[in-house]
């Protein structure tokens, strides 16, 4: 099923959750530009006038935000990294099991990361932990992360509803 027929049959909160999805992505790509733009901006400082401060530490918080609003989309779409040499061979159930095996893994695993990400992030709020140069606290960076474990395991419970079909079709 490609992801244009799974756009059509999402209606009602599979549409809305859909949308929110779609939306974080983007604005993961939006964060990914601005590191992009930092990290020009530093280089071309650093050959012109002076670097910009605290570069590195924007691009690390801004490439794991950008990674993290990435894989709810990901997910959704079906455009995770699969080993398709190892199915090429098997049914159309065989593979449509394995798929709703990938999704149900892929929901239980966000709930651990969320679990344990929540924790992290109330550590190193409790220690107040802030970056070097520019003192920003860590834990800021742990709630876009949160929100899109959150968002992995909206899309992971969809697209294991949609394997639960595909699978009864196979």
């Amino acid at each position: 099923m490609s992801s244009t027929d799974t756009e059509i049959e999402r209606a009602g909160l599979s549409g809305l959750a859909t949308s929110l999805i779609k939306v974080w992505a983007m604005l993961g790509g939006i964060v990914l530009l601005c590191v992009v733009a930092v990290n020009v901006f530093s280089v071309l400082g650093g050959i012109f006038w002076k670097p910009f401060p605290g570069d590195f530490e924007m691009t690390e918080v801004g490439v794991a935000v950008a990674a993290f609003a990435f894989l709810p989309y990901c997910q959704l779409t079906g455009s995770n990294v699969s080993a398709d040499i190892f199915t090429s061979g098997a049914s159309p159930k065989t593979v449509a099991f394995l798929t709703l095996l990938g999704s149900i893994i892929a929901f239980f695993f966000s709930l651990l990361l969320m679990w344990r990400m929540y924790d992290g992030m109330l550590d190193q709020k409790a220690y107040n932990y802030i970056t070097a140069i520019l003192q920003f606290p860590h834990w800021i960076a742990y709630i876009p992360i949160l929100i899109s474990l959150a968002l992995l395991a909206v899309a992971s419970f969809l697209s294991a509803r949609e394997n639960i079909a595909q699978l009864r079709k196979a």
